[in-house]
């Protein structure tokens, strides 16, 4: 059972997004608070999943990211959004959120998303812009991308190109017909060699570097 965690300011949200949820097999919703109850829920309820709202009037959500992230044992988050331009994604991504939802997105997708981030993966609106993607790649990030991938062994070309397609651990492993383990490994060494702090930030990067199109060509 996954259990997930919906901090959003508004009332609205909060329960449409606890009742899509809820219905969902494999997935208990803990808990619908808004931000400043954000950080004592997550210390409460130990959510699997935290669906947290970039903006909110009482707290800013980029604080309350910072704050779980820096627990002991963090749950995945991920940061919702009305607007597929954010200019707070940027630094969500950087700050360690495992992606971003938009409160448009479809029900059915919604728990798809949520089991998707449970297992490890990552999650990208499918309106993501390319000027998110440059944004982010720009303002701080590593050297330019093809360069950054060139450190990388073929193998690990690989574990990056299915990673950025959102595959967890378990299913690249199942994938590539590597233990587990050794995929951990893997992605640990692509984080470094990359100079990014999170898988979300890896895909962001072999979108830039080509590797995406090179996958399907």
């Amino acid at each position: 059972m996954i259990r997930v965690l919906v901090v959003d300011d508004e009332a609205l949200i909060r329960t449409g997004f606890q009742r899509i949820l809820a219905a969902a097999d494999g997935i208990e919703v803990v808990g619908a608070v808004s931000g400043g109850q954000a950080l004592r829920a997550v210390r409460e309820q130990r959510p699997d999943v935290v669906l947290l709202d970039i903006r909110m009037p009482d707290v800013d959500g980029l604080t309350v990211l910072g704050e779980i992230r820096r627990l002991r044992e963090p749950p995945v988050v991920a940061m919702l959004t009305t607007f597929d331009m954010d200019e707070y994604v940027e630094t969500a991504l950087r700050s360690g959120a495992a992606g971003f939802l938009l409160k448009d997105t479809d029900p059915e997708a919604l728990p798809l998303a949520v089991q998707n981030l449970a297992r490890g993966g990552t999650v990208l609106s499918p309106k993501v812009t390319r000027t998110v993607v440059d944004g982010y790649l720009s303002a701080g990030g590593p050297e330019h991308p093809p360069k950054a991938v060139e450190r990388l062994t073929c193998r690990e070309r690989e574990v990056l190109l299915l990673l950025a397609e959102g595959l967890s651990n378990a299913e690249i492993a199942a994938r590539m017909h590597l233990s587990t383990g050794t995929v951990k490994d893997h992605v640990s060494a692509i984080l470094t060699k990359l100079e990014v702090s999170g898988r979300v930030q890896a895909a962001l990067l072999a979108q830039r570097a080509g590797l995406l199109a090179e996958g399907t060509g």
